[in-house]
């Protein structure tokens, strides 16, 4: 190591299980059990059910173990995303124990590094085993939530979907993701960077704070936006003032551009950077008639959130990478979202996570890491949550897209959900709302300005009343649908203020199934698709459903299609029926965006990153101008939202379309629409025959057009033609332009390919003499791909 500078110890380290067994070498950033896997010492963790037969993983203590060679050995260790439990080892001494995955670390090794030869140890515990012991410890049982195998997980600080979630392999992983390195010991530091952002006419004033240790005397230098500050530093804090005038402000994606300045603190040789985007977000609650509204106002615009929840990329933290994680984030964006929500029971993202927002205009709504069970609120405890509050929001607050920092996901639910929980109330909620108040006081205390919910869903600030059936205030999660087995019109009949989960399940597409599962498994009652499926009645749930909406599929791929566009169903009428009541709601985020293994879910994209036909149908229902058909008594209202920040003319016509693909006209009309949804046709359910669906059509001035077709009865109720699509290939330079024409209305019009990629559209309506031109563009070079065609009829009708 040359005097002063960095050794990075990341890459080739020796993986062993303590006390003897299986060993193999594991690079890190990784995890203990994607090494093993790639080593060849156990088989695939997601393929058929071989994740009963690896827990048993967890429950043994591993050691990863690596030499160092020095030359000065006057350094500290640094690391963050430590998961979880470890004691640390240099030349055979203690230096660090860690216990919190959402917290970074350091040790100074003065006096235990030598010039030369280190070894250096890192004993991961079992997660599990000090879960148990914790738990036994505690004064009152504290539940769990029982969608995790794996007990007692919220006793420990790390993610809580690593012992499973109704989506979640449960394997309770171990590793180190984030940073490992050797710094000179006595070098400045720079803590953290803060920065506050004063909007005035014409100019916004930034305030630039740097927290700095070692430091004293030494020259800095903070430059932002063209401007420097320089001087020597006295004291633990630097803090300089710049302003930008006629600033180029920062939009969410849609509404605007996403410029970004870098700002750069120099002191003695240490540099952090930042990128800035000048902007002024608002939780804006206001109390109404209906209750207390929940909207988000940036740059004094108010935004209809339109989005998803996120949870990790991969069950296996190793599995990630920043390339796969843009894929997903820029298909949120291709999807016309602008916000997601990362989801309490999963992990803080690194920086790199919050920048790719940023540059996507992707607005974050962000859990602190808690969810769906009860948890500790001894003073140890909460120690440990304020200095983890602490740490993270100063490593975030200056992210253009942080939006909201909420205190949890469902907590307050969880104090009516577990039998201890229901015998003593007053014992849980005096629990939780000293852990709540510990958050909201470790956030405002590093961040005074910064956004604050109290917990997701909540009808607000000390209130503890029931957000999934109250839809008068704050946020809400509307899980009646899927959990309650109700009909889709069901979301009709809530009107939320802002609804921040709702979801309904499909299985992943054939492509992912194959991955899993042998073509003997493909049955949803097979064992493997059951092991696939964490979702308690989940498959039965879908079957039903399906059941009562369409013609029961004969295949099991059609099955898969079906489930598929039915999930689609469900959620798109969730989103059009709340942005048709805009400004009353403010905001849609389904759940959920993303899988992080191959499994049944709620998510519209497959694990990998495939889109699912929700993610297709989602593209379309969150578009900027839309029109949504809202069925109210014995009348189908049609009506436009915009979210753009101009007013639009949309002319829309309203034709009942027959199984042959025939229409006629109901109606048509041209209307201005601004920021609030606006009424355009009510057309009477008896204008359309038993055997007619509802076909529209608008288009702006601009060119702006759509469709959708409504179906005011289920589906099975309709006798499909057989549509006789007639498909043309032809390849457009490194991908595929494909042509489809029918003979009769098709609808749910689906292409899939043999070959990972992305099509352009999909999930379509396909009339007769209106033929569909869509791309396939291939994830990889390859030979020429082969299409297989499905549709609602060929999918559901026998002959």
């Amino acid at each position: 190591m040359t005097p002063g500078a960095l050794i990075d110890l990341s890459g080739r380290w020796h993986l062993a299980q303590a006390g003897g067994g299986l060993a193999c070498d594991m690079d890190l950033p990784g995890d203990g059990i994607s090494a093993l896997h790639a080593a060849g010492l156990i088989p695939d963790p997601y393929f058929g059910r071989n994740e009963y037969d690896l827990r048993w993983i967890s429950q043994a203590d591993w050691v990863l173990s690596r030499t160092v060679m020095l030359d000065d050995p006057a350094v500290a260790l640094e690391l963050s995303e430590v998961d979880t439990l470890t004691t640390i080892r240099w030349n055979g001494q203690e230096v660090l124990k860690t216990a919190n995955a959402f917290r970074s670390y350091r040790a100074d090794l003065t006096g235990v590094a030598v010039a030369g030869e280190n070894r250096i140890e890192i004993t991961f515990h079992s997660a599990p085993a000090e879960a148990d012991r914790l738990q036994a410890a505690q004064p009152f049982a504290l539940p769990y939530s029982t969608n995790c195998p794996i007990p007692n997980g919220n006793l420990l600080r790390k993610p809580q979907c690593d012992f499973g979630w109704d989506w979640n392999i449960a394997l309770a992983p171990f590793g180190l993701y984030g940073r490992i390195a050797l710094v000179p010991a006595a070098a400045p530091r720079i803590d953290g960077v803060m920065v506050t952002q004063d909007h005035r006419a014409g100019a916004v004033d930034v305030t630039v704070t740097a927290h700095v240790a070692q430091a004293e005397g030494a020259p800095y230098a903070i430059a932002f936006a063209g401007q420097m500050a320089e001087g020597t530093v006295a004291g633990p804090t630097l803090t300089t003032r710049f302003t930008v005038t006629d600033p180029a402000l920062w939009w969410p994606a849609g509404q605007g551009a996403q410029p970004l300045h870098d700002l750069s603190v120099t002191v003695g040789g240490t540099t952090a950077s930042r990128r800035i985007g000048l902007r002024q977000i608002e939780l804006v609650t206001e109390r109404d008639e209906a209750g207390l509204g929940f909207r988000f106002r940036v740059n004094g615009r108010d935004i209809f959130a339109k989005g998803a929840n996120w949870i990790p990329a991969d069950a296996l933290a190793g599995r990630i990478t920043r390339d796969g994680v843009a894929d997903l984030l820029r298909s949120a964006v291709d999807a016309n979202m602008n916000m997601i929500r990362i989801w309490g029971g999963g992990r803080y993202e690194p920086d790199w996570f919050y920048d790719l927002c940023d540059e996507m205009g992707l607005m974050v709504w962000q859990d602190f890491m808690f969810a769906c069970n009860i948890y500790p609120s001894d003073p140890a405890f909460l120690a440990e949550v304020e200095a983890e509050v602490a740490e993270n929001v100063a490593r975030l607050q200056h992210h253009a897209c942080l939006a909201l920092w909420c205190g949890d996901n469902e907590l307050i639910g969880a104090l009516t959900w577990y039998p201890e929980t229901r015998a003593n109330r007053d014992r849980y909620l005096v629990n939780y709302d000293r852990l709540n108040r510990a958050v909201e006081a470790a956030l405002k205390r590093t961040d005074p300005g910064a956004n604050w919910w109290p917990s997701s869903p909540s009808p607000g600030p000390m209130n503890f009343g029931d957000a999934w059936h109250d839809d008068g205030s704050g946020d809400m999660h509307f899980w009646s649908v899927w959990h309650e087995g109700r009909d889709f019109d069901h979301y009709r009949d809530v009107s939320p203020r802002f609804c921040s989960e709702f979801g309904f399940q499909s299985y992943p597409s054939m492509e992912v199934i194959r991955r899993f599962a042998d073509p003997a498994d493909w049955n949803i009652a097979s064992p493997v698709l059951e092991s696939h499926q964490k979702n308690a009645g989940g498959n039965a749930r879908i079957a039903e459903t399906m059941f009562r909406t369409f013609r029961f599929p004969a295949r099991f791929e059609d099955f898969v299609y079906l489930s598929q566009v039915q999930q689609g169903l469900a959620i798109k009428t969730a989103v059009t029926q709340w942005r048709s009541l805009r400004p009353h709601c403010m905001g849609t985020l389904y759940w959920q965006l993303n899988d992080t293994w191959p499994v049944c879910s709620w998510a519209s994209l497959d694990h990998g990153g495939g889109w699912k036909l929700l993610h297709h149908m989602a593209r379309h229902f969150y578009a900027p101008v839309m029109v949504s058909a809202v069925p109210t008594g014995e009348v189908i209202e049609l009506r436009a939202v915009n979210d753009t920040a101009q007013s639009v003319d949309l002319t829309v016509i309203a034709r009942a379309a027959a199984m042959d693909g025939t229409v006629r006209e109901l109606g048509r009309a041209t209307v201005t629409v601004d920021d609030s949804a606006t009424p355009v046709l009510t057309l009477p359910r008896d204008s359309l025959t038993s055997q007619e669906m509802l076909a529209f059509t608008w288009e702006a001035p601009d060119g702006t057009r759509g469709g959708d077709v409504f179906a005011p009865k289920p589906y099975k109720a309709y006798d499909l033609r057989a549509p006789r699509i007639e498909l043309k290939v032809a390849q457009d330079g490194d991908g595929w332009r494909l042509t489809l024409t029918a003979e009769a209305l098709a609808l749910f019009v689906a292409v899939e390919a043999d070959r990972p990629g992305r099509f352009s559209n999909n999930a379509f309506a396909l009339f007769p003499g209106a033929p569909a031109t869509i791309t396939f563009t291939p994830a990889a070079p390859g030979p020429a791909p082969t299409f297989t065609l499905r549709d609602l009829h060929s999918a559901t009708m026998t002959t």
